[in-house]
């Protein structure tokens, strides 16, 4: 593996081995480079395994990136690795293991497009009036009460 075009900074991010490194830096500065080269190198010299490596981006777009530049470094599938965004890595976690808590894992994560749907439909079965309903202010209240562990009295209440 090449680290020549790498500089001082970034080759010392990817050859320290020992423990986790943080990367911050600006945009454009190569931030995936250096993470994805180093990906790379501790695979390459065998000082980590696919799955004992965990890569967490903030956007697809940059999980998407990481993954093909790992695969092109190793020239390899990495579709199995864990890198992604924190919400794609931890819905892996939990469809992987949620069935240690009684749950199924064929869950369905509502973003809030859905959630004001599903609150449309509940509105509209009971014959309530959805022009002047505040949908984001009532689902601001229902994540309240679920951060609080309370339930349908705390929502009634507010």
């Amino acid at each position: 593996m090449d680290l020549n075009q790498l500089n001082d900074r970034q080759r010392q991010a990817v050859l320290t081995t020992e423990g986790p490194v943080l990367v911050l830096a600006g945009a454009g500065s190569g931030k995936t480079k250096v993470l994805t080269t180093r990906i790379a190198y501790l695979m390459e010299q065998k000082l980590a395994n696919r799955y004992e490596i965990v890569a967490i981006t903030f956007t697809n777009k940059a999980a998407s990136e990481m993954k093909d530049r790992v695969s092109k470094l190793l020239n390899a599938d990495v579709s199995d690795m864990w890198i992604g965004t924190f919400h794609s890595i931890c819905t892996r976690i939990l469809r992987r293991d949620i069935t240690h808590i009684g749950y199924n894992s064929s869950f369905t994560i509502y973003d809030r497009e859905d959630q004001k749907s599903l609150v449309k439909e509940i509105l509209k079965e009971k014959n309530i009036e959805t022009k002047s309903f505040q949908f984001n202010s009532f689902l601001s209240i229902v994540s309240q009460a679920k951060n609080l562990g309370e339930g349908r009295d705390y929502i009634e209440a507010n």
